[in-house]
């Protein structure tokens, strides 16, 4: 027998279909809602209205209370506003009737007799209450706390975002989850900016509803005697009835709604609904129960107070607190028994301690003086910093450097700081928190009193200053730079003379992968078919270890396809490499006014050098006289003090064939000297020989 699925009702379907046009129905919901304020409305209709503000109250209250975070309601600001327009047309919907009538309803007729028990002055009296409980104790505390949330979420916003991005470079969130969380920062600073003017409705409403039924009484007075011709008593006794029923029925939802209000802005830091923190955090305390109960039936032992009150919310209170212990023990002796039923721990095996041989690729240890620069709520903002670094080094170098993992050392002085490359040491320096770091690029005019240092960057004599003598060294032709702003250059620095060594396979791959997603050509026909992942990766380090930009990777790649094919020597592809990047390295070295200045060996010294190449495993070194090469390195020495004193880079220009013997020649004692071919520098630069330096007893200055 086949079953055949039941199929929904009609009904369903056309509730489902409604429901889907909200839009449509919301539209029409404000339209009849502006209707009201003019069209008259019959009384059973009113009553119907009424009854669905006083349901719409209740079910807004009850939202608010199982509401954990605000923004779940984020609505709640617009709600607002719509549920008083709604209110206020039926305060004038029912103001109509009552002076045209002298009836609104059997709903406002029940809440004026039976209500306040037919007594019109009690009835003034018990609205004018409501009145003041919700404008002056919750509309204006709601008020006011929608409006220091307003402020207090707008001020921290920029460390929020911050934070945000902090767990992002720390690999802690990936980038969607920090879009997510930005765009709920930015949402709840627009809720509780909406909820501050919100709160300005519910405010006019209990002003409104006061003038509304001064308005109704007076008016209704003047019709039913001048008009109508009822007697002063009758009048008064009538119209002041309705009025204050229309009042009550007003006045109720609305001290609900301020109610919601005031909750919604007050829910802060909640893990569950309001019944259930209320719960967690005011009856989970059993001793403090025991107290208010034995205090409470103390008061019951008073002479002439009246007992029977007093001992049964005494004793419910010593009920209460018994309960409570008594579920607390029981819970701690079952995780007591879990506990002991848990088998001991196995002796670990060699896997459980693998975890504990991986290192990370580089590291920032800072001593405990320090932590202010990481913390965001002091106004750190190293994290974010050091995000700019990573940006700046892949478009400078074309490499993107590992997440830097910052670890506060107690074992370290509470002012220094140590970078790690894969847990070896490679750099470390001193700071002094809330001074600044003066350094005279030889322009200053006079001597500032401070704290001599050298500045851990490139090791030049610097002072640390206070913040008062900030304004006055930088008059005076100091470059002042605060503690963070030396640790990131340190950091900078660092990560662009170690770039080789940071670059490892991995990253090698990940290049490609990058490359091959536009370029799937020249990828498939250099690797593995020419050359090896290891041989691309250290003609790659060969390039960073004189800092020049892998960014450009189809045009390395392309190349290293070129020539792998009749050699696989990694020395001869980089320098081919180089040839391929001449205009950019070209760009690189080019002065602000477009020209390369540059130091360059005459004829005969570099006929020398050339005659004193001889191949070796590490590939081809220069053979020659001790004595020469200190005397040509004594030389060389001067002019690029001279270079560096005019404010140019320190560049040695020489031919193609000699350019990496000499810049291994050299590096060990000029590590920052740029070595450079002819066939390195694009034919449109202009070269402009700064000296000419060589074996000879003197330099000829160009």
């Amino acid at each position: 027998m086949a079953v055949v699925p039941a199929s929904p009702s009609g009904a369903s379907v056309g509730m489902n279909r409604l429901l889907r046009q909200t839009d449509i129905l919301l539209s029409v919901a404000v339209v009849a809602v502006v209707a009201m304020l003019i069209l008259p409305l019959p009384t059973l209709l009113l009553d119907v209205l009424i009854t669905v503000d006083i349901s719409s109250a209740i079910l807004i209250l009850l939202l608010t209370l199982y509401t954990v975070e605000p923004l779940q309601l984020s609505v709640f600001p617009s709600l607002l506003l719509i549920v008083t327009l709604f209110r206020l047309a039926l305060n004038v919907s029912a103001s109509r009737l009552i002076l045209l009538h002298a009836n609104a309803g059997e709903v406002i007729a029940a809440f004026g007799n039976f209500v306040v028990g037919g007594n019109y002055v009690v009835g003034v009296v018990v609205f004018l209450i409501l009145v003041v409980i919700q404008f002056v104790v919750i509309t204006n505390g709601a008020g006011r706390v929608a409006e220091v949330a307003a402020r207090f979420t707008l001020d921290a916003m920029p460390g929020k975002q911050m934070a945000i991005d902090a767990d992002l470079n720390a690999g802690l969130i990936a980038e969607p989850e920090a879009r997510k969380r930005r765009a709920d920062i930015q949402r709840q600073a627009d809720f509780y900016g909406a909820m501050d003017g919100a709160s300005k409705f519910v405010r006019g409403d209990a002003i409104a509803q006061v003038v509304i039924i001064l308005v109704n009484i007076i008016g209704g007075f003047a019709v039913g005697v001048l008009q109508q011709g009822m007697q002063l008593t009758e009048a008064l006794q009538t119209f002041t009835l309705l009025t204050v029923g229309d009042g009550l029925v007003s006045e109720i939802p609305a001290l609900l709604v301020s109610t919601a209000t005031g909750i919604i802005v007050t829910r802060a830091a909640a893990e569950s609904n309001m019944g259930e923190e209320l719960a967690k955090q005011i009856l989970g305390k059993p001793r403090t129960m025991f107290t208010v109960g034995g205090l409470v039936v103390a008061f019951g032992l008073v002479p002439g107070l009246p007992k029977i009150p007093f001992f049964a919310i005494g004793a419910s209170f010593l009920a209460m607190a018994y309960i409570v212990q008594r579920n607390q023990r029981s819970e701690a002796a079952q995780a007591l028994a879990l506990a002991a039923q848990k088998p001991a721990d196995s002796p670990k095996g060699p896997e459980s301690v693998m975890n504990l041989l991986q290192v990370d690729p580089m590291e920032l240890e800072i001593g405990y003086g320090l932590i202010p620069l990481v913390d965001v709520q002091e106004g750190g903002n190293l994290l974010n910093r050091i995000t700019l670094i990573r940006r700046q080094t892949a478009l400078e170098l074309g490499i993107v450097v590992p997440t830097i993992r910052i670890r506060d050392n107690l074992q370290l002085p509470p002012n220094t700081y140590v970078i790690r490359l894969r847990g070896a040491e490679i750099a470390r320096g001193e700071l002094i928190m809330n001074y600044y770091l003066a350094m005279s690029a030889g322009v200053a005019t006079e001597r500032i009193e401070g704290i001599p240092t050298k500045d851990p960057a490139f090791g030049l004599p610097a002072i640390w200053i206070t913040g008062a003598q900030k304004e006055r060294a930088e008059m005076l032709g100091y470059t002042v730079v605060d503690a963070a702003s030396v640790l990131t250059t340190h950091l900078t620095e660092v990560i662009k003379a170690y770039s080789p060594d940071i670059l490892s396979r991995q990253d090698v791959q990940t290049l490609l992968n990058h490359v091959k997603n536009d370029y799937p050509t020249v990828v498939d026909e250099l690797s593995p078919n020419l050359m090896t992942i290891g041989e691309i990766q250290v003609v790659l380090r060969n390039l960073l270890r004189e800092r020049l930009s892998i960014r450009d990777m189809v045009t390395v790649l392309e190349t290293l396809a070129n020539n792998a094919k009749t050699s696989k020597d990694t020395d001869f592809l980089t320098e081919q490499v180089r040839k391929a990047l001449a205009r950019t390295i070209s760009n690189q070295y080019r002065e602000a006014d477009g020209s390369i200045h540059v130091i360059t060996l005459n004829p005969s010294s570099e006929q020398t050098i050339t005659n004193a190449l001889y191949q070796t495993d590490q590939g081809l070194m220069i053979s020659l006289d001790p004595t020469m090469v200190q005397k040509l390195m004594g030389r060389l020495q001067r002019e690029m003090e001279k270079i560096a004193a005019e404010g140019f880079q320190p560049i040695l220009l020489c031919s193609a064939k000699i350019r990496l013997p000499l810049r291994k020649l050299t590096e060990r004692l000029f590590p920052t000297l740029v070595v450079l071919s002819y066939s390195e520098i694009m034919p449109d630069i202009e070269v402009r020989s700064q000296a000419v330096v060589g074996f000879e007893d003197e330099a000829v200055a160009a």
